[in-house]
């Protein structure tokens, strides 16, 4: 599917502000923890190890400032070299203090079009703790060795300094890897990130080929609705993180304490229902095949694959934090990664991270984790749920808030689309431009089928769409 850019309507706006109001979002700051946040910006906790002679380089959306992955490969003799810093906000939070209370309070950094609400203060998230080009700072590096086929055979995790070289975006890295004049790290970024998709597809994992529906403010400022393709190069960049997260997890599972990111698999009796539905859609499902490999595969840009995409989300509900200490959880598996799986890589934007690391450190040094990342452990699940959802609410709201103001003007209107889900006396309909997701009155709806629609109505007061067959 191609990207599609949709302005809202010159003189209306999204009450973005009124949305956070009403989800109960914080935005400032107390003043005792941007006093604790300030001083630790001027005097951080510094390692002994410095590794700024690693030419690390950052790859993120164009624009950003709360950095927190660097990243550097190298071939061996073996297969490959992947250095990954994570910003060390530990180095920067004091355990039990007035910031890290209401870094509990906020879990996650929150995204709307116009602004971010951060875990941490800008003067540490876009600062002091970020890995931003030609600066000095703390990082939890992560060094992992893989072999020629990039299966992950050593591990170590220490706190080092280091200085990123080069802050890059993906949009540039994608042109210059096409153009052919892409550096040797950014090389090895590919032939790295294509192997561990490999590896990926061939353990069952699922990635389902979604365009993102997003709500951000062109060169103006004005809101505008995008439906975007996810470029090659964020799935090899995401492949290190995934790597990274596959080997915390591995670290902490043998020590039978930590905080794992887990997702139960899809019971049998829905991956038969999904698998009915594309042989229903026309898709074709080998004999054998699993479910990861076909939704996988999938185009959206093909009706029948966008129902069925919609359709497969289902079986991936249900994602959360298991903590342990002392024997292992009974499900310790993220099935979408198909392995055992723990965030780390993103503590600036999420709470969770920052205690990952913290473990899988003193594990890696063979020392006792500390008690306050130890201790927090059994709180962290239902505080990052509480945040998660907090966070999906937001980014719903944003989006259904902009589908209905694009569309308020045009009730009468009729739209083409696809079919996506179907119910009892209504379904989903994934209309073609703009690019909105609505209700759609009717009992029996085509499921993967282009249909004509007609606008009913669109109340952006209500944040509600809706759609009828014509």
């Amino acid at each position: 599917m191609p990207s599609l850019r949709v302005h809202l309507p010159p003189g209306t706006s999204l009450d973005l502000d009124g949305l956070r109001a009403e989800l109960d979002v914080q935005e400032e700051f107390s003043p005792a923890a941007l006093a604790e946040a300030e001083a630790a910006a001027r005097a951080p906790r510094l390692p002994e190890l410095d590794r700024t002679d690693l030419p690390m380089v950052t790859i993120d959306p164009p624009g950003s400032l709360d950095l927190d992955q660097a990243l550097h490969l190298a071939r061996t003799s073996t297969g490959f070299r992947v250095s990954y810093a994570i910003a060390d906000v530990a180095a920067f939070v004091t355990p039990g203090g007035a910031l890290d209370a209401e870094v509990f309070a906020r879990g996650v950094t929150l995204y709307a079009p116009d602004k971010r609400v951060p875990l941490h203060p800008p003067v540490l998230a876009e600062g002091a703790a970020s890995l931003l080009p030609d600066q000095v700072r703390p990082s939890v590096l992560w060094t992992l060795d893989l072999d020629a086929d990039g299966a992950l055979v050593a591990t170590d995790v220490r706190r080092a300094l280091v200085r990123t070289r080069a802050r890059l975006d993906y949009a540039g890295v994608q042109a210059a890897l096409d153009a052919g004049t892409g550096d040797e790290v950014l090389l090895l970024l590919r032939e790295v990130g294509l192997l561990r998709e490999q590896r990926a597809a061939e353990r069952g994992a699922v990635d389902l080929p979604t365009p993102a529906q997003e709500v951000e403010l062109d060169g103006s400022g004005r809101p505008c609705l995008v439906w975007r393709a996810m470029l090659p190069v964020e799935g090899w960049n995401a492949q290190i993180s995934l790597l990274t997260g596959t080997a915390a997890a591995r670290l902490m599972l043998a020590a039978e304490v930590g905080l794992l990111r887990t997702l139960p698999p899809a019971d049998a009796a829905s991956v038969e229902a999904l698998r009915r539905s594309a042989l229903a859609l026309g898709v074709a499902w080998p004999a054998g095949e699993a479910y990861g490999s076909v939704v996988s595969a999938l185009d959206p840009a093909v009706p029948a694959h966008a129902a069925l995409l919609t359709l497969a989300t289902r079986l991936l509900r249900g994602a959360g934090y298991t903590a342990f200490d002392g024997e292992l959880p009974e499900q310790p598996l993220h099935s979408a990664v198909a392995l055992p799986y723990a965030h780390c890589t993103a503590p600036l934007r999420r709470l969770a991270d920052r205690h990952v690391a913290e473990v899988c450190l003193a594990l890696s040094a063979g020392t006792d984790v500390p008690g306050w990342a130890r201790e927090a452990l059994p709180r962290l699940p239902e505080v990052m749920a509480g945040a998660t959802r907090r966070a999906g609410a937001l980014e719903r709201a944003v989006v259904d808030g902009a589908e209905a103001v694009v569309l308020a003007a045009r009730v009468g209107e009729r739209f083409d689309g696809v079919v996506v889900e179907t119910g009892p006396d209504r379904g989903v309909v994934q209309l073609h431009e703009p690019p909105v997701r609505a209700r759609c009155e009717g009992a029996d709806l085509p499921l993967g089928e282009r249909i004509e629609v007609e606008l009913v109505s669109a109340d952006p007061a209500t944040r509600e769409v809706l759609l009828r067959p014509v």
